[in-house]
């Protein structure tokens, strides 16, 4: 092969990418109508054909460079070559990045690649690649000096829609007040001026204003969340901490739809409002799902290597028995290998544990189910793991796991961030802490099934508790949604086990509420206040009449912000006891 074809095949490759970037924000771009028609069907059909298509892409990229090379394809002297031109060919773009993926992408699947290669992949473990990006991310700004509701009616008119607002005037007087409100800490440093993003952020069923607010001296996020309702577009809430800012853009949530020519510059900006968040995770919230695992990827291994005598060892918690979970105790990220065989009374096999991941991987995940990356292929040395962990892996997971020479390779796995447990949580933390968390528990569960997801195992070891206090829902391997279970009432002593009776039968998807509190092994006070505030999830009754909303088509809204972050606080309080 010549040079020449090396060339063509870079072209082929940088082409490749761009094609589906178009594509990427075709799908993108309806998230506007659908916003505006309140299509929230639809919103979730794009959602799920967006996820999709880098593969489908991918694999067509694949099919066109087959025919292109032929017998060459598996040259690693060509495609030493290949990397060259297409080097160059990228090299002064602000999202080389998301290209550089694109093409290792392609020689993974040719090589099958275990580990890196560094030959013929882009591997930059010692850079922070958006450190490089300087181009400002197009934004709106606007100069308050003491006139903040005429700056905030400035706002609503520069984001236009083909709804109406609903009492724009009304809208705009509530967001000046509230941004007001929640700045009163700044005192005598009044606000100076506001800039967004020109591009909205769109998921589920709100749109969202992002950008920041200016003192003299201080900084904080601005998040404007807009509603579409019979009446019209409102604003809902209005976000300034960031710890609510970090939940709506955090790893329990679905992909942001936000149209963005460029990515990298508003990952940066991005990072302005929120220092701590990985940028990993802001790749990923904002769809680009396969770059936000290459940065996961980069950014641990340049951690592994600060320390090279740490060792991975066994999670805390109590021991699975569908994942072997594994932890590097300095990095806050866990590994779930799928074990070989799966202690009683699971009956699931390997295919059907995967068809969970990617069930959570497709839906809305309410803010309470963790996002779950899949990879494949991680190579480490065998020295990295405690002796016990080893042990394990290779007896147990043999199907997600070999080793090759010194080397260990995780052929199958799945990453997420490292919670802590929350039956582990409850004995360490205050009394008013514990309280605060068994509550939010309940809420989890009350959240997740109104989102049509039933987690199934309900117990505690299940279920972990992040830095701001949220329970996140992490086992999947028997969740299920709502509708495809049958809730009922444990079965009368008396007389309804009588011969001939199905009232004893206990089908795979019978579900007893009222089961519930028996086994999560909570205290008096505990269980006392759980019951309290949520002791309707625990009653048949309440979920028969949730799957008779959820069948005839309705959408109950889960807002991703608390209470105290709405214009209207007191109608959403009233909403999350549905």
């Amino acid at each position: 092969m010549t040079d020449t074809s090396a060339a063509t095949a870079a072209a082929l490759i940088h082409a490749g990418f761009a094609d589906y970037h178009a594509r990427f924000r075709e799908i993108t771009q309806r998230a506007q109508r659908r916003f505006e028609m309140r299509d929230w069907s639809g919103a979730s059909e794009d959602a799920v054909e967006r996820i999709k298509l880098y593969d489908a892409s991918a694999q067509r990229m694949a099919a066109q460079l087959e025919d292109h090379l032929g017998e060459a394809l598996h040259d690693r002297a060509l495609w030493r070559e290949i990397h060259a031109h297409y080097a160059q060919t990228i090299a002064n773009l602000l999202d080389q990045e998301l290209y550089k993926t694109w093409y290792n992408t392609q020689t993974r699947r040719f090589f099958k690649t275990r580990g890196v290669d560094a030959a013929i992949e882009f591997v930059a473990l010692d850079i922070e690649p958006t450190d490089r990006i300087t181009h400002p991310v197009a934004r709106h700004s606007y100069a308050v000096w003491s006139n903040l509701p005429r700056v905030c009616q400035a706002i609503l008119d520069d984001y236009p829609f083909a709804a109406a607002y609903a009492h724009a005037g009304l809208c705009a007087m509530r967001i000046a007040e509230a941004v007001s409100r929640r700045l009163e800490s700044w005192g005598g440093d009044p606000v100076r001026a506001i800039e967004l993003l020109e591009t909205v952020f769109y998921r589920e069923r709100r749109a969202y204003l992002v950008g920041r607010v200016f003192g003299a001296e201080r900084i904080a996020p601005l998040v404007i969340a807009l509603v579409h309702e019979p009446g019209g577009i409102r604003a809902d809430a209005v976000l300034t901490e960031r710890e609510h800012v970090a939940q709506v853009f955090g790893y329990t949530r679905s992909y942001f739809h936000a149209d963005l020519a460029t990515v990298g510059d508003a990952v940066v900006f991005l990072r302005t409002l929120l220092p701590s968040k990985p940028i990993d995770e802001l790749y990923t919230v904002l769809g680009r799902a396969k770059q936000g695992k290459t940065e996961r990827y980069r950014h641990f291994f340049r951690h592994l290597q600060r320390d090279p005598d740490e060792q991975f060892l066994h999670a805390e918690g109590e021991r699975g028995m569908v994942m072997l979970v594994f932890t590097l105790p300095s990095y806050p990220l866990v590994f779930k290998l799928i074990r070989d065989r799966f202690a009683f009374p699971k009956e699931s096999v390997r295919e059907e544990v995967m068809e969970k991941y990617r069930m959570v991987f497709h839906r809305d995940r309410a803010g309470r189910l963790v996002d779950a990356q899949e990879f494949r292929f991680l190579r480490f040395p065998q020295r990295r793991f405690s002796p016990a962990l080893l042990k394990e892996i290779l007896d147990e997971c043999r199907e997600s796991a070999y080793v090759d020479g010194n080397d260990l390779v995780i052929a199958h796995c799945y990453i997420e961030r490292r919670l802590r447990p929350l039956n582990l949580y409850l004995r360490e933390v205050s009394a008013d802490l514990a309280v605060r968390a068994i509550l939010d528990y309940g809420q989890a569960i009350r959240d997740l099934a109104r989102s049509n997801v039933f987690a199934g195992d309900l117990l505690l070891k299940n279920f972990g508790i992040t830095r701001n206090g949220r329970a996140i829902f992490y086992d999947y391997d028997e969740l299920c949604l709502v509708e495809e279970c049958r809730f009922r009432d444990l079965p009368d002593d008396e007389g309804d086990g009588a011969s001939g009776s199905d009232a004893w039968y206990v089908g795979p998807h019978d579900v007893f509420p009222q089961q519930f509190p028996r086994f999560l092994g909570l205290n008096d006070e505990l269980r006392a206040a759980l019951l309290d505030r949520h002791g309707e999830i625990f009653e048949v009754g309440w979920w028969l009449e949730l799957q008779r909303r959820i069948a005839a088509g309705e959408r109950i809204d889960v807002p991703p912000y608390p209470p105290t972050a709405c214009l209207n606080p007191a109608a959403l309080l009233g909403q999350s006891l549905v």
